[in-house]
């Protein structure tokens, strides 16, 4: 999450969170929503990296990215949680 800084990564934690949440029909509250929003955030530079994908910097790219990052994150707990 590049030029938003401490109070932006905070927002877009928790706005990507919540995208991410209800893409994947889950729920949860504003702390899980941050949570999942800030590992959504280390986990989507990542695999967008490894594809090549250039990732950009400001709010917009970092929320998409973040969001992207999240809903991987839900869908390998899914995995982990039916197994």
């Amino acid at each position: 999450m590049q030029g938003v800084g401490i109070i932006g990564a905070i927002i877009i934690g928790i706005l990507a969170g919540w995208i991410a949440q209800s893409l994947m029909g889950r729920s949860g509250g504003l702390l899980v929503s941050l949570v999942i929003g800030l590992i959504g955030a280390f986990i989507g530079p990542v695999i967008l990296g490894m594809l090549g994908i250039w990732q950009g910097t400001g709010f917009i790219p970092s929320l998409v990215v973040s969001t992207i990052g999240a809903i991987v994150l839900l869908f390998i707990v899914g995995l982990l949680r039916r197994a």
